[in-house]
């Protein structure tokens, strides 16, 4: 099977010619698995897919129109009405995330300890300076006040999370810019709970280039030069 090592970018499957030469194709969206409802997505058009297969099946096949180049996973779940981000909201934004980030590591950093292997030496050590420090703030809601005075009594315990998932999303390729693409996981799965997300992006991208730097990361978290 000439298509079983033959890799087609997301929308497109293999497909062997006559004379067994592999091709990528667009995805019939209608020849997509069956998904259960967890699994829709919603499009920037704000429509509802039911799975990644049928989304950017149908953005191939729209492929060279300013419908298929505008059209990307919004967010997971089905399209619902997303409220309008403010001013307010967006400027406390990089409160709940860089604490969420922490929190994400010291979870991944407490599953290691019984199951090696999800977090590298390097980082499982950067963490643990995190997890043994008894003046970080514990896993909750807190109030904006309270996330603001800790970020500026404990700054060095939110500079490395904030590194951590530049990094991680950092892939494709590896070169200290982040891409629409390499955002979407990140954006996608958070939407729906954290609707300044997009706003947020959109303002780190400081000198519009549709790419986002590592400095214009750091600067959008509060991470000092």
């Amino acid at each position: 099977d000439t298509c079983r090592n033959f890799h087609c970018k997301r929308g497109k499957v293999c497909h062997a010619d006559k004379q067994g030469k592999p091709h990528c194709l667009c995805q019939d969206p209608a020849a997509c698995p069956p998904t259960k409802d967890y699994e829709h997505v919603c499009g920037t058009d704000n429509k509802t897919y039911d799975g990644t297969c049928q989304l950017f099946g149908t953005k191939c096949q729209l492929e060279g129109t300013k419908m298929g180049r505008q059209l990307h996973l919004d967010y997971m779940g089905s399209c619902k009405y997303i409220p309008p981000c403010t001013d307010y909201e967006v400027d406390q934004f990089p409160l709940r995330m860089r604490d969420w980030l922490k929190n994400i590591l010291i979870q991944y950093y407490e599953r290691d300890l019984n199951t090696s292997g999800i977090l590298t030496e390097k980082q499982r050590n950067k963490v643990k300076k995190i997890y043994q420090n008894d003046k970080r703030l514990a896993a909750g809601d807190h109030p904006v006040e309270l996330l603001l005075h800790d970020f500026e009594k404990n700054y060095h315990m939110y500079v490395y999370p904030v590194h951590w998932q530049f990094h991680q999303l950092d892939q494709h390729p590896v070169d200290r810019l982040l891409t629409h693409s390499e955002l979407a996981p990140l954006r996608a799965s958070l939407v729906p709970m954290e609707h300044c997300i997009t706003r947020f992006f959109q303002e780190c991208d400081a000198d519009r280039d549709k790419l986002i730097a590592l400095q214009e990361w750091c600067h959008c978290f509060g991470i000092k030069e």
